[in-house]
């Protein structure tokens, strides 16, 4: 944290929770009774409610997505490069909404959170999740917070496939979306690399079949691999070369399986690090609903009769070197929004950052979303808040 808060930060931020008695059914059929969505907001939101934006986090994120809990915080919020003042999503015209979805370990109910019915965590028995019961989830906050359109939803990964849900869910209640490193649904590829993961974490001793909290375990070496492997997928082979190449940790060979590689050490610092904060029954849930996640199967798989049902604009982005989400993944949401006559916007971005590229400052990439967020301002509320 730096001793001062810069002049670009939202600055000092406190989540909210707000909860939920109205029972909620999901597409799996069953039902949450009751639950709780932890959020952070930031700017203000005017007169007409008009300048609100919806951010949608991706697999492993959650609610705290720019400015700083607490002067002590090492590092601000995940997309701090893109919100706040005079940023892409720029807090003097813009009220932001972030939340932490259902299903996640950072306040939200789920896994973690105690079932009322058993007086125990959830664990295993909390429900998986699809993308359509989130998005039904922050249209009941956008409710209690009174905002009846969204002037923009906005997401990356994961966040953009809720985006999509939302333009076709509550084709009324958003003005403009925006799609970032994103696909209609998942290859075959990107569902293997998932279950890959599952299995690393499912076969670790200390899951118990997901019951690792009663039995005072924690599968910190499953959850360790599952997020080693999935780092590397969000890397492209430039940027590890770039950053490793086949520098060694010691300068020499010492003939041992113990990481000497600098490559292998960053993956286990990555993986150690993420083992101690996430939850792994979130990450199994989060991961299956990726899977799940193709809106254009209730559409005859026709994703161009599927984005016909929205009535916003879109803004769609790729970066050249993410092989998750490649370019020819965007490339289809945006020649079926042409061929279903809808308005979009399209980049590709030139990056050696992979998958992650959407999270950092990419010059040419800030330059796109902010003109394109200008925009979204002046047609929305006429640009002053």
């Amino acid at each position: 944290m730096p001793d001062v808060i810069p002049e670009n930060s939202v600055g000092l931020v406190t989540p909210r929770v707000q909860h939920f008695d109205t029972p909620l059914t999901l597409r799996s059929g069953r039902v949450l009774e009751q639950y709780d969505l932890i959020y952070e907001t930031y700017g203000e939101l005017n007169a007409d409610r008009s300048n609100a934006v919806l951010i949608c986090h991706a697999l492993s994120g959650d609610h705290h997505a720019a400015g700083y809990h607490s002067m002590e915080d090492k590092k601000p919020g995940w997309w701090d490069t893109c919100i706040g003042p005079g940023k892409p999503i720029d807090t003097n015209k813009f009220f932001v909404v972030s939340l932490n979805n259902l299903g996640g370990c950072s306040g939200s109910t789920g896994p973690v959170s105690i079932n009322p019915e058993t007086g125990k965590a959830y664990g295993p028995d909390f429900p998986i999740m699809a993308v359509r019961d989130w998005v039904n989830s922050q249209a009941r906050l956008a409710d209690v917070l009174g905002i009846d359109v969204w002037a923009a939803v906005v997401g990356g990964s994961l966040g953009g496939m809720q985006v999509l849900r939302w333009s076709i869910q509550f084709p009324e209640r958003l003005k403009h979306a925006v799609v970032i490193a994103s696909a209609p649904k998942l290859s075959a590829q990107n569902i293997a690399f998932n279950e890959v993961a599952r299995q690393a974490i499912a076969k670790d001793p200390d899951f118990h079949d997901g019951w690792y909290q009663e039995k005072g375990t924690l599968p910190k070496a499953g959850l360790m691999q599952a997020r080693m492997l999935g780092h590397l997928t969000y890397l492209s082979d430039d940027a590890m070369r770039q950053k490793f190449g086949r520098e060694l940790r010691e300068g020499k060979l010492n003939f041992s399986f113990a990481p000497e590689f600098q490559v292998e050490s960053y993956l286990h610092y990555q993986g150690e690090k993420f083992s101690t904060r996430f939850d792994a029954n979130t990450y199994m849930l989060m991961t299956k609903a990726l899977d799940y996640f193709d809106p254009a199967r209730d559409h005859d798989n026709d994703l161009r009769k599927c984005l016909s049902q929205a009535k916003c604009r879109f803004l769609v982005v790729s970066f050249t070197t993410d092989w998750r989400f490649a370019p020819a993944r965007s490339e289809e949401i945006v020649n079926a929004l042409i061929h279903a006559d809808k308005d979009v916007s399209y980049a590709c971005i030139e990056s050696d950052n992979g998958h992650d590229a959407f999270l950092l400052p990419i010059p040419r990439y800030l330059d796109i979303f902010h003109a394109y967020m200008d925009g979204v301002a002046t047609r929305s509320f006429g640009g002053l808040a």
